[in-house]
């Protein structure tokens, strides 16, 4: 597994193809901190740290609206071999504004209208809609 994030969209996005209602990934805080950025922007339900003995598990439970997900489709912008940076001025609104783009600025990970609302730049780490 060269990219943890990568794999955590895809459990995310198999377990909604079949109907889940939870993923159980294993625990990163980066992980973490991206759940919680969806979750606050209503795309997830419930993200909580686990502990099974000593190993740390994150579980997340998927949100759905009249049982279509609230997670229509995602982009993974930034990758372990190209890494995409932007400022603050040029962060654009993804699917005309029905999206949310998730960077990872000086100040820790948070949607691109928060970044530029604090004019803050950063890693663009995905686009979800």
């Amino acid at each position: 597994m060269t990219d943890p994030i990568t794999d955590m969209l895809n459990q995310i996005k198999n377990a909604q193809a079949v109907e889940k209602t939870e993923v159980i990934l294993p625990f990163s805080n980066f992980k973490n901190e991206i759940a919680m950025v969806m979750q606050k922007e209503n795309f997830l339900g419930d993200v909580k740290k686990i502990a099974k003995g000593k190993l740390k598990l994150l579980k997340i439970n998927l949100k759905y609206n009249n049982g279509v997900s609230a997670i229509e489709g995602f982009k993974r912008v930034s990758k372990p071999g190209q890494r995409i940076y932007i400022k603050s001025q040029d962060i654009k609104r993804v699917r005309g504004g029905y999206g949310k783009s998730i960077l990872s600025t000086p100040k820790g990970l948070m949607t691109g209208t928060q970044a530029k609302k604090e004019k803050l730049g950063g890693e663009v780490l995905l686009e979800v809609w």
